[in-house]
């Protein structure tokens, strides 16, 4: 299936979930000067303007983005939703063409990934859908960043080992069918077979159906080490219920310290997203 269109959830709270997550492993890989390879999966369209008809359908955003965008002055000291907020507030000067800093777009994964770049580093966006595709064709990337229309799990395992020191992967599907919660294990236990020492990321919705334990079972029992888990719930649910009420994020070898930077910026987000929100940090899968 390949109907399902980010831009209609763009900026909602599992956006912020995945990107400040991303955010904080980048800026950490960033730190060591051995060029990294980054990998995104799953890379959507790159930009989303807030005004389109798809984002303004649901609006996801205003219980999502747009709760940090207009907190951020309070935030601003915090040492990383500080600085991505500033990176968010960056987006809209680019796509307002310098113009005062309004909520007016939300970058997808490959925006994050490429402001991280450096000359050294190299980046690899797939996207499957063709029309998500000729959308991403259409941003304007540095030299070092290529696009390739084609299934990325696939096309992951395809391109194993990289040629740099280091690997960063992003794991980012729809889910749309149900079959790919096995799928993404097996790409990952794969992938970490011929790259031990990357870090690989991957989210997951969670939905009433609980379908996400079995990606999580998948990877605990096929012998993978070092998992760090990360849930954002916006409530309590039951099996009645409907529509996802909570994001997931995986990081497998993640680096020195993101743990602990994560749960103190998510837990300073939490009030921001409603009374009920909750994160957990915990090892799913310890060294």
């Amino acid at each position: 299936m390949l109907s399902y269109q980010h831009a209609y959830h763009a900026g909602n709270f599992a956006d912020v979930h995945k990107h400040l997550t991303l955010f904080a492993v980048t800026r950490h890989l960033r730190r060591k000067t051995a060029p990294v390879t980054y990998v995104d999966t799953h890379a959507g369209r790159g930009l989303y303007p807030l005004s389109a008809k798809e984002s303004q359908k649901l609006q996801e955003y205003r219980q999502g983005a747009e709760r940090l965008w207009q907190a951020r002055m309070a935030l601003a000291a915090e040492p990383l939703i500080g600085d991505w907020l500033s990176l968010l507030a960056e987006a809209q000067l680019t796509a307002s063409e310098g113009a005062s800093p309004t909520l007016d777009c939300y970058p997808g994964s490959p925006w994050w990934l490429t402001r991280q770049l450096r000359a050294t580093d190299r980046l690899m966006l797939f996207e499957l859908h063709p029309g998500e595709h000729e959308h991403l064709v259409g941003q304007h990337l540095p030299k070092n960043v290529q696009r390739i229309h084609g299934d990325g799990l696939k096309c992951l395992l395809q391109r194993l080992p990289v040629a740099t020191p280091r690997l960063c992967v992003l794991i980012d599907p729809s889910y749309e069918r149900k079959t790919e919660y096995a799928e993404v294990a097996e790409t990952v236990l794969s992938a970490m077979r011929k790259a031990r020492h990357g870090v690989m990321l991957v989210w997951y919705p969670l939905l009433p159906a609980g379908r996400h334990s079995e990606l999580l079972e998948g990877l605990s029992s096929g012998g993978l080490r070092k998992i760090w888990r990360s849930e954002l719930t916006l409530r309590e649910t039951s099996s009645e219920e409907q529509g996802m009420y909570g994001s997931g994020m995986l990081v497998v070898n993640p680096p020195w310290g993101l743990e602990e930077q994560l749960v103190a910026a998510m837990k300073r987000i939490e009030p921001l997203l409603g009374p009920e929100a909750r994160h957990r940090g915990e090892w799913w899968v310890e060294e």
